[in-house]
């Protein structure tokens, strides 16, 4: 295929960058299928000729097409409109079946790129645990032994599948210090907070129905969906939170089953929603008769700002899910979290929760109920929230230190990610991973936190997850990758085109 046909036209008076309007030009082809799946596109070199622009504009146009799912590359063959293409561009208006996610996200492999921050000796940013050395081993070892001599064999028995009843109580008591008032019969016990999402998804929500999430939003909802079939749409956010503007207009010509959302400090971005957000969001919600899905697992990982009450504090209509867990702050491998949800929603849960799994460790439910009991719980949150504190102000000082002008990030009042978006020209984060992890350091590329194909620019980083010195140290290696790529870049810019 000839470059010239590609019939692109550039309005060269216009603000918009030309890689821009090039990436715009090409997504509206492969959108109308005037470009199909598989046509070979011209060389960067061939186009930026006849186009008569700068190469590196029609490089980082591909690069992007690429990350997107848009496009593939095949060493020694050339640029391709990829095999979902077609499946990719379906989520331009912000709504993506489960299938074309798939598809997508197997094309460029995304997820496949991530597993190499596994590699001994990096420098990890990438994942969404704490750190190992907040876990509480000593109190741990000293909970399970009190157990199982208390217990005996009955902490190894099957649990109700509700949960172990004195860990539920102790959970309502745990959430009212939250404003949060239920009865007992209100809380169940669940693997860990991705199971408790999981299981709302699955016994509110039918196959091939759709629920709203922000854009971008916690990937492990998106995994959900995607094993379940469902559909999602995704909503914009500003710096507020989900925008409701946008959900209401969705809202008004659609019936989604369950609206997603993570108030404070969002996975990935840190954003916290402010209390008339919140108060807007339950009022929009109760108006078009759509539940709320509250995942609070960061909510008290905060260091400085106000507290917000959760959602469900605010719920005077009981139209929240609220979820949570002793993961984050405590122990994520004993996998215990709860949800909290109505009369008429819990029976339909309790079931669905007895046929996942029968019901959550017993041993494990016991054990983390006698250290909330010995208020191991209350003294870690304290002592880790202090720690949190220092290594965001450390990757806020290395950031500032070794990250290239143009680069700009958001400045968290808690939880454990700084998310920030790389300057507009340059490597997009899938082409920065890979130098950064060949520099032994790695992160969480934005794209996997979007349905739409977008956050080709940016990342997440897991502060929390190394010591200070490590997080400059890992800094000024993800900055020495970025210089390295740029300035690739900027001879790919001034070879001369032929």
């Amino acid at each position: 295929m000839m470059s010239t046909e590609l019939g692109i036209v550039l309005d060269r008076e216009s603000e918009e960058p030309i890689y821009k309007q090039l990436i715009r030009h090409i997504k509206m082809q492969i959108e109308s299928g005037d470009l199909a799946s598989g046509t070979r596109l011209p060389a960067s070199r061939e186009l930026a000729k006849d186009i008569n622009v700068s190469r590196i504009s029609v490089v980082n146009a591909y690069a992007e097409l690429r990350a997107e799912g848009y496009l593939s590359a095949h060493a020694g063959r050339g640029t391709f409109v990829s095999r979902d293409g077609q499946s990719v561009a379906a989520a331009t208006n912000g709504t993506l079946s489960a299938a074309a996610t798939t598809r997508a996200m197997h094309d460029y492999s995304i997820r496949d790129m991530m597993k190499l921050a596994r590699r001994p000796g990096i420098i990890n940013f990438s994942h969404g645990a704490p750190s190992p050395e907040f876990f509480p081993m000593h109190h741990l070892q000293s909970a399970i032994n009190a157990v199982l001599d208390r217990d005996g064999p009955s902490a190894l028995l099957y649990e109700r599948p509700e949960g172990y009843g004195p860990l539920r109580v102790a959970v309502r008591d745990y959430i009212s210090a939250l404003g949060i008032m239920c009865s007992v019969d209100n809380v169940l016990i669940t693997g860990g907070a991705q199971q408790a999402l999981d299981l709302v998804v699955q016994s509110l929500v039918s196959e091939n129905e759709t629920i709203v999430v922000a854009s971008p939003t916690y990937i492990g909802m998106l995994d959900v969906a995607r094993a379940r079939r469902v559909q999602v749409h995704s909503v914009p956010m500003d710096e507020d939170g989900i925008r409701l503007d946008c959900l209401e207009y969705y809202l008004m010509e659609n019936n989604p089953r369950l609206i997603y959302v993570m108030p404070t400090f969002q996975n990935p971005t840190g954003k916290v929603m402010p209390l008339h957000r919140r108060r807007q969001l339950l009022n929009l919600a109760n108006d078009y008769g759509v539940p709320v899905l509250e995942d609070a697992v960061y909510h008290e990982f905060r260091f400085e700002g106000e507290a917000v009450p959760p959602l469900k504090a605010l719920d005077t209509t009981d139209n929240v899910i609220h979820v949570s867990a002793y993961t984050k702050m405590l122990l994520p491998g004993m996998r215990i979290g709860y949800l909290v949800a109505t009369n008429n929603q819990f029976e339909r849960l309790v079931r669905v929760k007895q046929a996942a799994d029968i019901s959550t460790s017993g041993l494990n439910q016991r054990v983390i109920h006698l250290m909330i009991q010995r208020g191991v719980i209350a003294q870690q949150l304290e002592r880790n929230n202090r720690e949190l504190r220092r290594r965001r102000d450390a990757a806020l000082e290395a950031a500032h230190k070794y990250f290239p002008a143009g680069m700009q990030w958001e400045v968290p009042q808690g939880g454990i990610y700084l998310w920030a978006t790389l300057p507009p020209n340059g490597p997009t984060a899938a082409e920065l991973f890979i130098t950064a992890v060949q520099k032994q350091v790695s992160f969480a590329i934005g794209n996997v936190f979007f349905v739409n194909g977008r956050g080709a620019r940016n990342i997440r980083l897991n502060y929390g997850m190394q010591r200070p010195e490590l997080i400059d140290e890992g800094f000024r290696r993800l900055g020495e990758a970025w210089r390295e790529l740029a300035d690739k870049y900027s001879e790919i810019e001034s070879t001369p085109l032929l």
